[in-house]
């Protein structure tokens, strides 16, 4: 029979160790629940092995990665858990046994641990920033001082539901370009690097004048077939890490930031993402009950663009002197008209929350309509670039072919 180890409490809260020997995993959970034992972690004493007892958890935990569809799914059902009566202890103990991510569960097992010790919630959770960010902890906290922890919960996995299904968007208008452009790349490689050599051999042997094109083709061909190929490769890898190191400080961000929000086709699909998240944001915690000025807060280190958080924090300080939020955006000049007249609709009858979550569902059928519409574009526009290539190098080695026929004739 296997043998399980478990991380236990006894009934006085003493945490232990216990090893169970038993068929399979559920009649060692049974066993050590015989007992009056309370399980936060169970599992086979070889589970994760390597040879000289190295153990591989750690390492799986920490390449592992916490997505926004992880945080939804534990949020809903730990929603429904506290909804039904079930003690938060022993619901963060029930999650921690169902997960499947190794990050999210060690982090459940440790905040479970110190819930039991007396901490609060929301404190527990502020402890592990790389499953549970700022605006995640603040709403908690907010849920637990207004005791409606599990319909801030439910709030919670509503938000992030929607922040996945608006990324998924997003990445479905950068998919199918990025897929055609890659298999371009390779189509152009295959063809210059292994197939316009034969034809060069064929052309040296006839001895035929070959017109500007497929010389310029020969040249590149020679160029990838020789060590010089590199070259092309460093610049793009050099670039990118001066890209990321620019792209780090302060100015670069704003620079980068700036002209993405102008980019043609991307900029508005941009723009609009940004003032829908903004806007289910700040909806959801104000409705939740968080400060307007600590929601602001939030909001401006979630916004995901420079700019876009500039505004945000020009209205956080606007409200500091007693002006309106409204105001404060319509002088940044980044968030679009409709938008501000809805939010100060909103103030003035102060119905902010309810008019921020409308401004989000209405940018978010902008979004979903404009990627259908980028898509509708891009599509003609890589096939024709596909076919050109494919075309362009078909040419250059069957032009020559016709000097060939000719001088036959």
């Amino acid at each position: 029979m296997p043998t399980f180890v478990a991380r236990v409490r006894d009934a006085k809260g003493n945490a232990k160790k216990e090893k169970v020997v038993a068929d399979t995993i559920a009649a060692a959970r049974s066993s050590l629940r015989s007992k009056g034992l309370f399980i936060q972690e169970l599992k086979q004493a070889e589970e994760f092995k390597l040879s000289g007892n190295l153990s591989l958890a750690p390492l799986q935990a920490a390449l592992a990665k916490v997505s926004v569809k992880d945080k939804a799914v534990f949020s809903r059902q730990f929603a429904a858990l506290i909804n039904a009566g079930v003690a938060i202890v022993r619901s963060l103990g029930v999650m921690a046994e169902q997960c499947t991510n190794p990050k999210l569960k060690g982090a459940l097992i440790d905040i479970s641990s110190d819930v039991q010790q007396g901490m609060n919630l929301s404190e527990a959770m502020r402890k592990h920033p790389g499953c549970f960010d700022y605006m995640y902890v603040s709403m908690v906290q907010a849920g637990e001082v207004g005791g409606v922890l599990d319909e801030v919960m439910n709030r919670l996995s509503k938000l992030l539901e929607d922040r996945a299904r608006l990324q998924n968007q997003i990445k479905s208008a950068l998919t199918y370009p990025i897929a055609v452009g890659i298999i371009a790349v390779l189509i152009f490689l295959g063809m210059t690097i292994f197939l316009i050599p034969i034809f060069a051999d064929i052309f040296k042997q006839l001895g035929v004048e070959l017109p500007e094109l497929t010389k310029f083709m020969l040249w590149i061909s020679a160029v990838l077939r020789s060590p010089s190929a590199i070259i092309p490769v460093v610049v793009f890898i050099g670039g990118s890490f001066v890209y990321r190191q620019y792209y780090k400080t302060r100015l670069g961000r704003e620079t980068i930031d700036r002209i993405s929000l102008k980019v043609p086709l991307f900029g508005d699909l941009i723009q609009k993402s940004s003032v829908a998240l903004f806007s289910r944001t700040f909806g959801a915690l104000t409705r939740s009950g968080v400060p307007i000025l600590t929601a602001l807060e939030i909001v401006r280190d979630t916004a995901g663009n420079q700019i876009i958080a500039n505004a945000v924090d020009a209205a956080r300080k606007e409200i500091q002197q007693g002006g309106m939020i409204s105001l404060a955006l319509q002088k940044e000049r980044v968030f679009p008209v409709m938008a501000i007249q809805m939010i100060s609709i909103g103030e003035e009858t102060g119905e902010l929350d309810s008019m921020l979550m409308k401004v989000a569902d209405f940018y978010e059928d902008e979004v979903e309509q404009a990627v259908k519409a980028l898509t509708s574009i891009i599509e003609p526009i890589m096939i024709v670039v596909l076919g050109g290539m494919v075309g362009g190098i078909l040419l250059s080695m069957y032009l020559p072919m016709f000097k060939v026929f000719e001088k036959l004739g």
